[in-house]
């Protein structure tokens, strides 16, 4: 029997070794659930919302022994010999359309560590990014000779017609994505806003490559 305990221990040991794990970042409203739900039969799947990607990667939520909301990095750096398994991809967007499809609860801002009382009106009355969006993007696409893992910043807009390309990359089958979205009645006025506000930032969204490693 304590033979046979001891075979199936080193079984899980030997799957352990081999999952791979995936953290999926964005600021929202870019596909990340789906993206999240797609990776889940290659291996084990974080969200996260985190705005700071930590210099030390990091577990995320209560994982590892931290106390935080379940989409942060907590604190607790991962042990070096684990980092070779883990992708930490940035999902990233048109900033305008993320922020007319998430961007409409207190609980989703508070989420992305920015003010919850913030508002696509107050935004736009007072024509500046707050909710920090570019910072963001620019937190996690910066090189940062300090970090110890690589990140992998893909952009949303090509996802689709090249998502057997993230799979090479990420050394796993088809991911089998189907563009599914939900069109909102917004107030022209406010997206003309929202595109000149962002501007700068969707400028530089859009001269990326497909996935860029940072």
């Amino acid at each position: 029997m304590f033979k046979l305990f001891n075979y199936y221990l080193n079984i899980i040991y030997l799957i352990n070794l081999l999952m791979k794990y995936f953290y999926i970042c964005s600021f929202g409203g870019c596909g990340s659930h789906m993206l999240k739900n797609s990776l889940k039969k290659y291996g084990k799947v974080e969200h996260i919302h985190s705005r700071y990607p930590p210099e030390k990667l990091e577990y995320v939520g209560f994982n590892g022994g931290g106390r935080t909301y379940v989409e942060w990095f907590n604190g607790i750096k991962i042990p070096e010999n684990m980092l070779n398994d883990i992708y930490v991809i940035y999902l990233y967007r048109d900033p305008v359309k993320c922020i007319l499809s998430r961007f409409d609860t207190e609980e989703h801002l508070m989420h992305i560590q920015t003010h919850p009382k913030i508002t696509v009106n107050l935004v736009t009355n007072k024509m500046k990014d707050l909710y920090g969006l570019e910072h963001f993007y620019n937190n996690y696409t910066s090189k940062n000779k300090k970090r110890n893992y690589k990140i992998y910043c893909v952009k949303y807009e090509e996802l689709f017609d090249k998502q057997n390309e993230l799979s090479s990359v990420l050394n796993i089958g088809p991911l089998n994505l189907v563009k599914k979205e939900t069109k909102k009645d917004t107030d022209n006025n406010i997206v003309v806003k929202l595109e000149k506000i962002y501007e700068n930032l969707n400028k530089k969204m859009k001269e990326n490559d497909f996935i860029t490693v940072i």
